[in-house]
């Protein structure tokens, strides 16, 4: 057994950056690389691309990947797990194959198989699961007809059989993000798979690195401590034996890492924090214990895990009406008062009721609405958008933007040309058990003919119910617009959420997060008081349409809110220029505020 394995992240989504993954290889010894390629909706997007040609279906970025760096992968025999398979994990594992002959270099490339359900709905549905939608609690029936793609997020079963059959490139299709990261620990180390705080800790180390370089100070609040941008680091965890793990990155590369990066990345896409479910494992992540032992290197312990669930969690998406967007430049003296004046007369010209419509004024409030502090601007990006049924509706507005151009107040420029309508993708979380489930991995030879097969069970034998009683939250319960606070008769000072905390926000479906971490502990002390559900509902009426829910994260000085009915359905159907509720953490740090003084000096001394 080793006593130390280093596993790094080379990408956090499919479109990030292809030189990560040789860079990661050539800037230090590494043990392990894995790269999440993955959204929900990517996968149907995939279906597609397999429906059209039986030969895709997987994200061919990843063969120019194996291209660029399979030399450097033999020399320095460090072993790859990624979720590039997608839908078609075998034909993508083929593809390597033939990369790795025309540069004559063995490595042992497998697949993992089983996740894609798409097929088999009809067996399932209602008798094995009913399939109702996880967010929503709606009626599975109303929509099952539609539905073009449907994976389960599997664990780190089929990706230990793969690595104790030795493979060096290891290709699934969905599997959880944190789960390639997981299974070399538990394979190097023999953890046992009800050794909860140990899953815990190999599980958080997952989350730390899987998005990438927001880790590393990508998307930080203090980016101007930032000195190298250039050569922007990716992350590396450091993981020993008893899960404690180090956070760190590559010498001489740009980025940093500290707590308050730390702290960031942990909180982001956040829900309750003492329940983050994955089929592994149930991780606490208030037990989360952080420190700073050197520049660019923090220690990870001290984190607590509970019995894996039942079931696993189903990605659908279904097909779901029409949307276009469009929008025209307008500039010049008055910007904002002739964009609203465009506003007007393109709604009024076209005369048809859409299901939704929206209208932002890009470079004044597209993205924060009422919490803007200015009031001028010298140009505006005036973006109509709308959503129907009715493809034909959809069309008639993708014609009628550029005419307003020249019969409306000057200073205007068309931006694109005639948007066509876009078949909307709606995404749909749903639970299944997991005793229905097998997956499969598969060995494949020099000529990409499958060697040897495995099937394997979704069952470890230690599954349990979740008892959800112990969360600590508060809901948001009114909307006034006139909170106050009771030290308002104290001496007070007027500060900007950014001079007391850091924050990062994210998205899970309509529900948006906002992870509000306190610069210091008189600062936690305040905000926990004072910075309610109610506030945060308040403050973002304009966007969320249901609930706000708060929790405290005392470990980190943090609290996370849930923001309900805030991203206009989220994903492809939103209309929002910000669907994913990414810049919401920015709105909030930018808003001012009265303190007490206790807080203020506690910044400024």
């Amino acid at each position: 057994m080793k006593n130390k394995i280093k596993i790094a992240n080379a990408g956090g989504f499919w479109g990030d950056d292809l030189n990560a993954l040789k860079r990661q290889l050539e800037y230090g010894d590494l043990d392990y690389i894995s790269i999440d390629y993955l959204a929900e909706i990517t996968m149907s997007i995939l279906q597609k691309q397999k429906s059209r040609n039986s030969k895709l279906g997987y994200v061919t970025d990843f063969i120019d990947q194996i291209d660029d760096v399979a030399e450097l992968l033999k020399e320095k025999s460090v072993k790859l797990l990624v979720n590039a398979g997608g839908i078609n994990p075998l034909q993508c594992g083929r593809e390597v194959i033939n990369i790795l002959n025309k540069k004559n270099i063995k490595l042992k490339v497998a697949i993992v198989e089983g996740d894609n359900i798409t097929d088999e709905l009809d067996n399932m549905y209602p008798n094995s699961a009913d399939f109702r939608n996880l967010e929503t609690g709606a009626d599975f029936e109303n929509i099952k007809d539609k539905i073009q793609s449907a994976n389960i997020y599997l664990g780190v079963l089929p990706l230990l059989k793969a690595l104790e059959n030795d493979a060096d490139i290891i290709i699934a299709g969905r599997v959880t993000d944190t789960s390639i990261t997981m299974a070399p620990m538990i394979y190097e180390f023999g953890w046992k798979l009800n050794d909860w705080d140990k899953l815990a800790a190999g599980l958080v180390a997952g989350h730390v690195i899987e998005c990438g370089a927001q880790s590393t100070g990508g998307n930080y609040t203090d980016w101007h401590k930032i000195e190298n941008w250039e050569n922007f680091a990716y992350p590396i965890v450091e993981v020993f034996p008893d899960g404690t793990f180090y956070s760190t990155k590559h010498e001489n590369t740009g980025g940093l890492v500290n707590i308050d990066t730390m702290r960031e990345q942990i909180l982001y896409e956040m829900g309750d924090p003492a329940f983050y479910i994955s089929p592994d494992v149930v991780v606490d992540f208030s037990t989360i214990q952080l420190e700073e032992v050197e520049k660019n290197r923090v220690k990870v312990f001290g984190i607590k895990g509970a019995p894996s669930t039942k079931t696993f969690k189903v990605s659908m998406a279904y097909e779901d009406g029409y949307k276009a967007v469009s929008s025209i430049i307008i500039s010049g003296g008055n910007a904002i008062e002739k964009a609203k004046v465009f506003e007007n007369l393109f709604w009024k010209r076209l005369n048809i009721d859409f299901v939704k419509s929206n209208t932002e004024f890009v470079g004044f409030n597209s993205c924060h609405q009422n919490l803007v502090q200015q009031n001028t601007s010298n140009e505006v990006l005036l973006r109509f958008s709308v959503y129907d049924y009715d493809k034909a509706k959809i069309s008639e507005f993708g014609k009628s933007v550029a005419p307003v151009i020249l019969s409306g107040p000057q200073g205007v420029a068309v931006t694109s040309g005639r948007p066509r309508p876009q078949t909307v993708m709606t995404y749909w979380p749903a639970l299944i058990p997991k005793d229905i489930i097998s997956s499969n991995v598969k060995i494949l030879d020099n000529s990409g003919n499958i060697t040897e097969s495995f099937e394997i069970g979704s069952l470890t034998g230690f599954e349990q119910d979740i008892d959800f009683k112990k969360s600590k939250k508060q809901e948001s319960t009114t909307l006034n617009s006139n909170i106050e606070f009771d030290f308002a008769k104290e001496k007070t000072h007027k500060l900007k959420f950014v001079d007391m905390c850091i924050a990062r926000s994210g998205d899970k479906g309509d529900t948006a997060n906002i992870g509000l971490i306190a610069r210091n502990n008189t600062v936690y002390q305040f905000i926990k008081e004072y910075i309610s559900a109610d506030f945060i509902k308040n403050m973002f009426s304009d966007f969320c349409k249901g609930k706000v829910i708060r929790f405290e994260l005392d470990n980190l000085l943090a609290l996370n809110f849930l923001l309900e009915e805030s991203l206009d359905g989220g994903g492809t159907k939103s209309l929002m220029i910000d669907a994913q509720g990414k810049t919401y953490a920015a709105a909030l740090l930018n808003q001012t505020i009265d303190v007490p003084k206790n807080v203020y000096e506690s910044l400024v001394n």
